[in-house]
């Protein structure tokens, strides 16, 4: 938090024109977040024109810097840079800012804006972010690098506000970054004391370097952040310090260059309005037209020729990289260039699943997961996994895991107890490429993951989420550990597909699933109990629709559908209503998500037309109305659960065979 007020900067048309652009597309959108842009010009001109590594017409080139504009609402301070730096970003796009389709959204979007390498708006998520990229760096540099080859050789920079640093999340992952020693993760805190309410004096008084000593990180305090010298120099502190990774700590006035709103919270999070407009292109010596750049002011900022000598140099070295070692040069392409799975893949995993049907167990889904991760991990090296302290429950932990140190890499992440951190560094690790990242904690713990887990499928990343403890299943733990609700609300986010495997061929089939999508995050819900395997004689591509016919009968009158350890249940139901002679066939719907997706023709041929259903699930139960209407019926958990033995809350809480038959008369009387 920042008490004194550093000298202003001497301003100049390079620095003016950061300033400028970002004050003119706001007040042209009459939105936007102006502060962060003015005040932050000198820091983001010497990163930018002195420091990055990156090349503008490639931004997708493999070796290129990571840079991440944590605090995001200071949009336009990254959209300025790309323009004058060379990216496809063009002054028309900078005109459109926050305007529906353009390419300068409100907030940074990864693979919307070229160049821009993370979504970040939601505060702290952004650095969270950074330390996953940061930590691919290492990893991938571990794996691949040889003596004289330094073919992963990048640093990761990110920008953040006391709003980041008030996050929890930043907490999680920056203590965790400290740890392994992320000495290539560079962070620049905007210290100007100042977020929407005002003055932070009154709510946040952290002792910020010092916290960050604590984790672990080299720290360079009292930094004027308008003095383009003094930036300079804690850059090279910063970079010459490989064993840690590093906090810049920034002295910084909020607005710098508005003269009647610089240092206060009126410039936070609106337009400067017309008259300020003006008064501040006086202030900063800017002559020039709103959207008007001087040839020389473009030049000096052109990134591209500078940026094609360093991705070409790399290009280079990687031909020698690859003459050297050829056959780690094709992995590294493969992963890291192409993100392409093995070519032998298809018959990877189709013998997998193929093992799982043959041995039949009658295992937790927990249990089969772990198998699955197993016998997938030696031929596929990218997956990456970790969990939030409960390896030894999530059952994510497999003899070829190796646990990644600050002094040698691994496939394997001990997150500690920080579910949100580790969700998000795991977005970051998808981000960078090279790695599939896969994460686990129990169920009703996504709680403290949810906005994360929202990100990854906005951004549309491939994260394999391995959520445990299902339902009331797990058993004596009780209310507190006990899903009810998480399953149905998790199924709402949009591109998230959830799976809940009733047996081990279907979690088997899930983790496939998951691995092979490529535009968005998996979820597996898991049970903590036993499951039988039920689904041997089932044709794979099923399965991989999300929902299908499990057991059939002649001309059935009712449809059960259900998920995870309720097909069990649903298939002794069918029995027992067959026995009544009531024709019954069982619908096993592991992911409504996928389900969804099918043709309209296929729901209905799965679904039955002019059939009633039921739907089980041992989870809240509104969800499922729209699979079996005002005339159908869910047996479901709408209350919280209770510490018991499994067997016991299943009789406690209505599922039993006996409860679905007499819903199931019920509902073909109503």
């Amino acid at each position: 938090m920042s008490q004194s007020f550093p000298a202003a900067p001497v301003f100049n048309p390079i620095t003016g024109a950061l300033r400028a652009l970002a004050i003119d597309s706001i007040q042209k959108a009459n939105s936007g977040h102006p502060g962060a842009p003015l005040g932050m010009a000198e820091i983001a001109e010497v990163l930018w024109r002195r420091t990055l590594k990156h090349n503008p017409a490639n931004p997708g080139w493999p070796d290129r810097d990571r840079f991440v504009l944590s605090n995001g609402h200071g949009s336009m301070l990254i959209y300025a840079l790309l323009h004058l730096t060379g990216y496809d970003l063009s002054i028309d796009d900078l005109k459109n800012f926050r305007q529906l389709n353009s390419k300068t959204a409100g907030h940074p979007e990864v693979d919307h804006t070229p160049g821009v390498e993370t979504t970040t708006g939601p505060l702290g998520q952004g650095i969270a972010n950074a330390v996953g990229f940061a930590l691919a760096e290492k990893l991938l540099a571990a794996e691949f690098n040889r003596p004289g080859h330094a073919i992963v050789d990048h640093h990761t920079y990110v920008f953040l506000g006391d709003g980041c640093m008030m996050e929890g999340v930043s907490h999680e992952a920056c203590s965790l970054a400290g740890t392994l020693g992320l000495g290539k993760l560079i962070a620049f805190y905007d210290d100007n004391g100042i977020s929407i309410d005002g003055h932070v004096e009154g709510w946040f008084t952290d002792d910020t370097p010092k916290r960050f000593d604590a984790y672990g990180w080299q720290v360079i305090p009292d930094v004027p952040g308008h003095d383009p010298q003094a930036i300079e120099a804690a850059i090279a502190a910063a970079r010459a310090d490989t064993q840690k990774p590093s906090l810049i700590c920034l002295k910084t006035i909020i607005g710098m260059g508005s003269p009647n709103k610089a240092g206060s919270h009126d410039c936070h999070g609106a337009p400067l309005g017309a008259a300020e407009v003006a008064a501040t292109r006086e202030a900063i010596g800017w002559p020039h037209p709103p959207f008007e750049i001087p040839a020389d002011v473009y030049a000096a900022w052109d990134a591209r020729q500078k940026g094609k000598a360093l991705e070409t140099d790399w290009q280079q070295r990687f031909d020698a990289y690859r003459a050297a070692f050829p056959e780690l040069a094709t992995e590294f392409e493969r992963r890291v260039i192409r993100r392409e799975l093995p070519a032998n893949w298809p018959r990877i995993e189709a013998q997998t699943i193929a093992a799982f049907k043959e041995k039949a167990e009658n295992i937790a889904t927990r249990k089969a997961s772990q198998n699955t991760i197993a016998a997938l991990l030696p031929s596929l090296p990218e997956l990456f996994g970790g969990s939030a302290d409960l390896a030894g429950s999530n059952l994510t932990f497999v003899p070829g895991s190796r646990g990644v140190t600050a002094d040698k890499g691994g496939n394997y992440c001990y997150y500690g107890v920080r579910e949100f951190g580790m969700t998000a560094i795991a977005n970051g690790l998808a981000l960078h490429g090279g790695l599939i990242p896969y994460t686990a904690t129990f169920l009703v713990f996504s709680d403290y993951a949810r906005n994360a887990i929202r990100m990854a499928a906005l951004m549309r990343q491939r994260q394999i989420m391995v959520y445990t403890h299902d339902s009331i299943g797990l058993g004596e733990d009780g209310p507190t550990h006990q899903p009810v609700e998480h399953i149905p609300s998790l199924r709402l986010i949009p591109n998230l597909d959830v799976w809940r495997p009733c047996d081990a061929v279907e979690t088997a089939v899930a983790w496939v699933a998951g691995i092979e999508r490529k535009d968005g995050p998996t979820l597996l819900a898991l049970s903590r109990q036993n499951l039988p395997t039920v689904t041997g004689s089932i044709d794979t591509e099923n399965i991989r629709k999300g929902g299908y016919i499990l057991a059939d009968a002649d001309a059935p009158q009712v449809v059960l559908i259900a998920t995870g350890s309720e097909v069990k249940l649903a298939l002794d139901a069918k029995a027992a209503l067959e026995k009544e002679g009531i024709p019954t066939r069982v619908v096993s719907m592991p992911s409504t998500n996928v389900f969804d997706r099918q043709s309209l023709e296929y729901r209905l041929g799965v679904l039955g037309q002019n059939t009633r259903r039921v739907a089980i699930e041992a989870a809240h139960g509104d969800f499922w109305r729209k699979y079996v209407g005002l005339d159908g019926e869910v047996i479901s958990i709408d209350t919280f659960g209770a510490s018991a033995p499994a067997g016991e809350l299943f009789e406690q809480f209505g599922f039993t065979v006996r409860r679905v038959v007499e819903v199931v008369k019920g509902v073909m009387a109503g």
